[in-house]
């Protein structure tokens, strides 16, 4: 943080979450709330200096629906991290309606991080599983799939009309929206022309949600090109810094923060905008 001129930092679990067993469900309860736990009382011997988002142990929907309370009740967490899937279950299934309820009572905010793409599936016996679609195994997958497992989760959110049911919940996005920005058009078409949606799914109406609903980080590589994409969906005022460290190594931190100080000021002249999006927008 000091060589990166970081005066605080928000914390979180990355993928794979801390669900990772999906046959100990007392395991992942536990999982999750030590993470909480040590998270909270990291923030509070040092409450100038970080915050964080507290991890759900989904799908669990129950232990879910728990821990949000017991985070509410007594923690200082500035909202929720997600995984774009959870064992295969994406965000606006059905069966997380209960979760996304709870929140949207409460105005949570939610932080979306993508992980690996999951696909479930049902044997000739019927059973339910699940499984790690990793399509070019040769490449990382933060490298693809977290890009478009964004652009899944933040979509069926959208379709299942989750999002409209749920206005005061406020969501952050990672990775400047990942493959999202140059499918949305694709999307908002199919919904309204062949897919026949009871929601407004219009290019208009998504934008409009997105100017009202929703940040996005810029961690990753959205300078010098994926940038532009985003800013036809939001203005400067939704956007937000994001390191990825420690995933991403220090050098790597400075030489991506060193891209976007070019980068915003070849497209935001104002020096008070370009100082909102590393800390005044959050």
């Amino acid at each position: 943080m000091q060589t990166a001129n970081i005066s605080k930092s928000i914390l979180s679990i990355s993928s794979p979450g801390v669900h990772l067993s999906p046959t100990d469900a007392d395991f992942n309860k536990q999982l999750c709330q030590q993470c909480n736990d040590f998270s909270n009382d990291l923030v509070s011997n040092n409450p100038k200096q970080f915050g964080f988002w507290a991890s759900l142990p989904l799908p669990d929907v129950e232990a879910s629906l728990a821990e949000i309370r017991r985070v509410l009740d007594g923690m200082n967490a500035v909202g929720f991290v997600m995984e774009t899937n959870h064992h295969g279950v994406y965000l606006g299934d059905p069966s997380l309606n209960a979760v996304f309820d709870e929140l949207n009572r409460v105005k949570a905010k939610i932080f979306i991080h993508p992980t690996t793409p999951c696909l479930q599936h049902t044997s000739s016996g019927g059973h339910h599983g699940h499984t790690a679609a990793t399509f070019l195994p040769q490449y990382p997958n933060p490298m693809m799939e977290f890009m478009f497992d964004t652009a899944r989760a933040v979509i069926n959110l959208f379709a299942s009309g989750t999002i409209s049911r749920c206005p005061d919940i406020t969501f952050v996005i990672p990775h400047a929206g990942g493959a999202l920005p140059p499918i949305l058009q694709r999307f908002c078409s199919f919904s309204t022309t062949l897919m026949k949606s009871d929601i407004d799914l219009s290019l208009h109406a998504v934008k409009k949600t997105f100017k009202e609903q929703f940040y996005f980080d810029l961690a990753g590589f959205p300078f010098p090109d994926q940038i532009h994409g985003l800013l036809r969906i939001v203005g400067p005022e939704r956007l937000l810094y994001g390191s990825d460290w420690p995933f991403t190594p220090l050098p790597a931190v400075i030489g991506l923060a060193k891209a976007m100080s070019v980068g915003l000021k070849d497209i935001l002249e104002d020096e008070e905008v370009r100082e909102k999006v590393y800390s005044g927008n959050a």
